[in-house]
């Protein structure tokens, strides 16, 4: 068969929330140390360290994603990486059944009115995305992606009049 694949990975931009977050949960679990050591000596910091490790191996990972775009002929799925090391499956769907595709703030979407917006793009504003119209579960969804030269000519050739490079 000749069949197009293409896979291409895509790291999402440091947000200042994640920062945030991080500070919050260290400067959380010191009053967390100081209020339970105190009461309970030893437990307290028992109990403070294991929150740690929780912290370390559920929320820190989620700070740092990176998405994989898969394509296979016209069926694409998302796929976020956290942490470099554990992979997820964020959604899969098929190109063709979306309305059109453009690059994100094109006056060509301003016919669109997504439900639903889904960004799986690195944030960065510099950066060429692209935002795919499709009806996702009964609603009109706006995916937004980064894609490479090479897979919005995969696109293009599965795509045709509803895909815009403008």
């Amino acid at each position: 068969m000749n069949d197009a694949f293409y896979e291409q990975l895509v790291a999402r931009k440091s947000r200042p929330t994640d920062m945030v977050i991080r500070i919050a949960i260290i400067v959380l679990l010191a009053l967390i140390l100081l209020i339970t050591f105190p009461l309970l000596g030893f437990l307290g910091i028992l109990i403070t360290v294991v929150l740690a490790f929780l912290a370390y191996y559920f929320v820190f990972p989620k700070l740092n994603v990176e998405y994989e775009y898969t394509l296979l002929n016209h069926d694409m799925q998302v796929d976020a990486i956290y942490n470099k090391a554990k992979r997820k499956k964020l959604i899969t769907f098929d190109i063709q059944q979306a309305e059109i595709i453009a690059p994100k703030g094109s006056p060509r979407l301003g016919s669109s009115r997504p439900e639903k917006t889904i960004d799986y793009s690195s944030g960065d504003a510099s950066a060429k995305a692209y935002a795919i119209m499709i009806s996702l579960d009964q609603k009109n969804t706006c995916i937004i992606i980064e894609p490479d030269q090479t897979m919005l000519g995969h696109i293009r050739g599965w795509m045709g009049s509803k895909f815009y490079m403008d």
